[in-house]
């Protein structure tokens, strides 16, 4: 029996640049399958190759619902559209407030994924929240294919009015120390860039991993400090890095930015072949570190 693909060094990086443009998008599932034929040799077809590249959440989870370590609970929030949050904290914290963190999805709605990074934050030390954009749809449908057709359909605009009021909630949230954070991944990446330009006095540390940035004159408002997640291969962010980043020197803006070399977009969702180990636990270990540093 041979062994199943399971890492990105397994694919071609063709094979791994066509899938990010079929999950941003850019290609449809036809399209994907053209491009990917080539590689679909010794009884591996196409169709075998897009299976391959989809996340596994069951194997992939680090901590289950019920782990008696955290409190969880699902909430609505209110925010334009009462989406829907997860939220998760320590069981029994050594101090009753505690830091807040909003956990962004990415293009397909609240997966388990975006769950359970929710739960490692809360056994960090934080009160972590992770809202789903597909709550008016309602929520994620059980696949990132079909969550990724739903978000693609929603008002961005709309929802970054969403994102600002699940912010909010969190700063003033009463078992919070008043103090609050935001992670986000792709998508989700792009919208902590875009909340620490909207909301200078809100956001308190931010960290987008492989996240799009807002231009040269939104940057110039920001004031929290942020930490920068990319990925070698990532050619799309990393085309707006430099100029992002020296807007923010040039706006006195504290901020780190890492790249992991050799890693692909994606790089952090363990549920997927585009996970890097090495690279997602560096990453992982820096994000908390920083939330440590700006919001205790």
């Amino acid at each position: 029996m041979t062994k199943p693909i399971r890492t990105s060094k397994d694919f071609h990086p063709e094979v791994l640049s066509s899938f990010h443009e079929y999950v941003h998008g850019a290609i449809d599932r036809r399209g994907f399958l053209q491009q990917v034929s080539k590689f679909a040799v010794g009884g591996l077809t196409a169709v075998a190759i897009l299976d391959l590249l989809q996340p596994n959440y069951a194997e992939a989870q680090d901590i289950a619902a019920d782990d008696a370590r955290i409190d969880g609970e699902y909430l609505t929030i209110p925010s334009p559209q009462n989406w829907q949050g997860y939220v998760a904290r320590p069981a029994n914290p050594e101090n009753q407030r505690l830091p807040a963190v909003l956990v962004i999805h990415e293009n397909r709605g609240r997966n388990p994924y975006i769950e359970d990074v929710t739960r490692r934050l809360a056994l960090a030390g934080f009160m972590a929240m992770s809202p789903d954009a597909l709550s008016p749809m309602g929520g994620w449908p059980g696949n990132d294919d079909e969550g990724r057709d739903m978000q693609r359909a929603l008002d961005r605009e709309e929802m970054m009015s969403n994102w600002q009021a699940a912010l909010q909630f969190l700063k003033n949230h009463p078992q919070g120390n008043g103090k609050v954070g935001a992670v986000g991944f792709c998508y989700g990446g792009g919208v902590v860039n875009n909340l620490a330009a909207r909301m200078p006095d809100v956001l308190d540390a931010g960290v987008p991993f492989y996240g799009s940035q807002v231009s040269a004159e939104e940057a110039a408002n920001i004031k929290a400090p942020l930490m920068f997640q990319n990925a070698s291969t990532d050619t799309r962010i990393l085309a707006g890095a430099l100029v992002y980043e020296a807007a923010l020197t040039q706006a006195g803006v504290t901020y780190e930015s890492y790249v992991y070399e050799g890693a692909s977009h994606g790089f952090h969702n363990n549920t997927t072949p585009r996970f890097d180990e090495a690279a997602a636990a560096l990453a992982w270990e820096r994000t908390v570190d920083w939330f440590n540093q700006y919001l205790l």
